[in-house]
């Protein structure tokens, strides 16, 4: 079992482990020797960026140093999204890259993601190699010294760089004149970028979450608040809402009506015209366990096949990849459009759609009537420690009654987070009332069986 690397990368409370200067440093050295032995450098090159978090300074400092400690050079990109990242890394053949982000989490906690030379994130094995390195490394045997330490240098032109890609993904022989668009960058790494695209593209734009202090990254701000970016859009007569969460990897949409579209009714929109114009490889869209099966159904009706993972933006990119696919993505609004980057990236989503509203000259909320979800209900519920769930025969026999109830169209989902303390649970049926309750019923009851089991641990 690994111990630093969840589901997306290293996270934890800011100063504490793992996400302590010390651990920081350590992941900076072994990430540099993992890239010499890869690629059999002597000297590697390695970019770091991150979000707005107070932490942020503390720890891009750590990995640098410790980089440099290995006789590797650091090109330092400074706030910027986490596939703006993924980008520079590839763009300038850097031998691997690192985000400073907790993505949606709250500003005390951080964390530290890694992309390879190609953009993608680390492979299990390089994670497992960067863990045994990061408990076992002997540093005395291998520092380098004098002119062999390496140097650190900023890329003062990131954001540009940044912008420029992300507009080259829109059609060439379209604008965005005449178009109003709210967008709120979650006081996050999208602060400064998303607003310029979309005013470089010719939008109207009306920008909230552009002031980060720090602390402010996700609070009450973002894709998990966005019934901010819905009084915006109804307050200024926008066309369409973008709400990014903190490290602008994922996006929720809202219609000029105020209603929401999540990553599954967006994946469907994109999934559809994208066949229609031929451009759909093998007619198929990746989605995680926890799309809403409305999607299977919509897409299915269009001859579109629907292929499954676990949680987490890496497991789709996985199976595109192994399947030569291009779409997929997560009810959260991680959508990855393999034909432009190479992990998920909300400002690119969000410009895919504005894509088919100009062409189509159809607004969004005609666009998104593609699919009518089921009711499904989700539920947070704390845990201290992670046990088991098939091995407890009261848990099991509690789900199997809850889905005779839901009937052959309902689901019942418990995993727990890859980033949280936290046990998720999912319920999905053809019936609202019949799903609220049965939520209602199995987080009681998990809450009270996890709780005892605890006291008696």
């Amino acid at each position: 079992m690994k111990k630093l690397f969840g589901t997306d990368g290293i996270r934890g409370i800011a100063n504490m482990e793992p996400m302590t200067v010390e651990t920081a440093m350590r992941v900076g050295q072994a990430l540099a020797r993992l890239c010499r032995r890869k690629n059999g450098k002597t000297r590697v090159k390695i970019v770091i960026g991150k979000d707005t978090r107070l932490s942020g300074y503390m720890l891009e400092t750590a990995i640098a140093s410790g980089i440099c400690s290995m006789g590797s050079d650091v090109l330092l990109a400074g706030p910027l999204p986490t596939p703006g990242i993924a980008f520079m890394t590839s763009s300038m053949r850097a031998d691997a890259g690192i985000v400073i982000s907790a993505s949606h989490n709250p500003y005390y906690d951080n964390g530290i993601k890694v992309f390879s030379s190609n953009g993608y994130k680390l492979p299990d094995h390089e994670e497992a190699w960067i863990e045994h390195a990061v408990y076992n490394m002997d540093r005395d045997k291998m520092t380098p010294t004098r002119d062999e330490v390496g140097k650190a240098f900023r890329i003062d032109d990131a954001i540009g760089r940044y912008v420029v890609f992300l507009k080259g993904t829109f059609p060439r022989s379209f604008d965005l004149e005449g178009i109003k668009i709210a967008v709120d960058c979650a006081n996050g790494a999208s602060y400064r970028v998303a607003p310029a695209v979309f005013e470089e593209l010719g939008a109207t734009v009306f920008p909230i979450g552009v002031s980060p202090d720090g602390m402010n990254i996700n609070r009450d701000c973002g894709s998990l608040y966005p019934e901010h970016v819905r009084e915006e859009v109804l307050k200024t007569g926008a066309d369409i809402g973008i709400t990014l969460d903190g490290d602008a990897d994922r996006v929720i949409l809202v219609d000029h009506n105020g209603d929401l579209l999540d990553g599954d009714r967006t994946l469907v929109l994109c999934a559809l015209h994208l066949k229609k114009k031929g451009q759909l490889r093998k007619n198929t869209v990746v989605a995680t366990i926890m799309s809403n099966h409305a999607l299977d159904r919509s897409l299915e009706r269009e001859g579109i096949k629907v292929t499954r993972t676990g949680v987490g933006d890496r497991n789709v990119m996985e199976a595109m990849l192994k399947g030569g696919y291009n779409l997929g993505g997560e009810q959260s609004g991680h959508l990855i459009f393999l034909d432009y980057n190479t992990t998920g990236d909300g400002i690119i989503t969000a410009l895919q759609v504005l894509a088919i509203m100009v062409e189509t000259g159809k607004p969004l909320s005609e666009l998104s009537e593609v699919m009518e979800p089921f009711p499904q209900v989700k539920k947070n519920i704390p845990v201290t420690m992670k046990v088991d769930l098939e091995s407890i025969p009261d848990i099991k026999t509690k789900i199997e009654m809850a889905r005779k109830k839901l009937g052959s169209n309902g689901r019942i989902i418990l995993r727990y987070s890859g980033t949280e303390p936290i046990l998720r649970l999912m319920v999905e049926g053809e019936s609202e009332t019949i799903t609220q309750t049965l939520a209602e019923e199995m987080e009681m009851f998990l809450r009270k069986k996890l709780s005892s089991m605890e006291e008696n641990e």
